[in-house]
C-alpha cells in the first residue's frame, strides 16, 4: 500500500557536480520514495513503534542504518527486501541495490584507488556485484546486508589490485623502453643521450608527436601528478592514460625498428 508522506521530503534534490553510477541510482530511489504515490515498506518490520502503518523506502532505509535499530528487525528488514527484489523485480530490485549505497559510499572513501582507476568505473563493479549477490545469496543467511557488502568489497578490491598491477607492468615497461633509446642513441651517435633527448628525436622522427612527448616528459620525468593533466586538458584520468600507453607504445616499436637495424 502506498501512503503520501511529507516530513522526510527533501527541500531540493542535491546537484551532482560530477554524475557517477551511485548518484544516478541514489536519484531514482529518491524519485521512488517522493513520488506522487511513494513506494513504501511496512514499518513494523524495521521499526518496533512506527507512527503509520507503512513508511517511504528512504525513511525505511534511514531507520534501518540507526544504531538504536534492533538486529532483529535488521535482519528481517533485509530478508524482506531482497526477497521483493526477486520475486517482484522493478522496482524492488533498485530499492534492494539503493539500501546499500550509505555503505557502499563509507566504503569507497576508504578505498586505495589507484589515480589513473576512475571513480564511476570503481562505483559500477561495487554496485553489479551487489546486484549479482542478490540474485545468489542464500535468504536464510545471517546477516544479509553483510553478504551484500562483502561481495561489494570483494569486486572493488579485486579491480584496485588489477588497475595497480597494470599501471606497474607499464611504468617498468615505458622504463626500459627509455633506458634503450637512451643506449642506441648513444651508440648511434657516440655521445649520451638522456630521456629528453631521447624524446625530442622521437618526435623529430615523428614516432610521437609534441603533446605526446610533453605528456611523457611531465608525467614520467617530472611526475606531474596525472589528474591534474587531465584536468588541465578536459578528459578523463582513464583516457589520458590510454593516451599515454598508445605513445610509449610507439616508442618501443621504434626501439625495436632501430635495434633491428643495429
Amino acid at each position: 500500500m502506498h501512503h503520501r508522506h511529507h516530513a522526510h521530503r527533501p527541500a531540493a534534490r542535491p546537484q551532482l557536480a560530477d554524475r557517477s553510477p551511485l548518484g544516478e541510482l541514489e536519484q531514482a530511489f529518491l524519485a521512488l520514495a517522493h513520488a506522487a504515490e511513494p513506494l513504501t515498506f511496512p514499518a513494523h518490520l524495521v521499526c518496533d513503534t512506527p507512527d503509520r502503518a507503512a513508511w517511504p523506502v528512504d525513511r525505511v532505509r534511514t531507520h534501518l542504518a540507526h544504531p538504536s535499530t534492533r538486529a532483529e528487525l535488521r535482519e528481517q528488514t533485509w530478508r524482506e527486501v531482497v526477497r521483493r527484489a526477486r520475486e517482484l523485480g522493478e522496482p524492488w530490485d533498485v530499492v534492494a541495490v539503493a539500501m546499500t549505497v550509505p555503505v557502499l559510499r563509507r566504503m569507497l572513501a576508504r578505498l586505495a584507488r589507484p589515480a589513473h582507476l576512475e571513480r564511476a568505473e570503481v562505483e559500477q563493479e561495487a554496485l553489479a556485484a551487489v546486484a549479482a549477490a542478490l540474485r545468489t545469496v542464500d535468504p536464510g543467511a545471517d546477516r544479509l546486508d553483510r553478504e551484500l557488502f562483502s561481495a561489494a568489497d570483494r569486486a572493488v578490491h579485486r579491480l584496485a589490485y588489477a588497475a595497480r598491477r597494470r599501471a606497474a607492468r607499464e611504468t617498468d615497461h615505458a622504463a626500459v623502453h627509455l633506458d634503450h633509446l637512451c643506449s642506441v642513441l648513444q651508440a648511434d651517435h657516440g655521445e649520451p643521450a638522456d630521456e629528453l633527448t631521447v624524446l625530442a628525436r622521437a618526435v623529430q622522427a615523428r614516432v610521437v608527436d609534441v603533446s605526446e612527448a610533453r605528456l611523457i616528459a611531465r608525467t614520467r620525468l617530472d611526475g606531474e601528478p596525472m589528474h591534474r593533466l587531465a584536468a588541465e586538458c578536459g578528459v578523463s584520468v582513464r583516457q589520458l592514460y590510454r593516451h599515454r600507453t598508445a605513445a610509449e607504445q610507439h616508442l618501443a616499436a621504434h626501439l625495436r625498428r632501430q635495434l633491428q637495424e643495429q
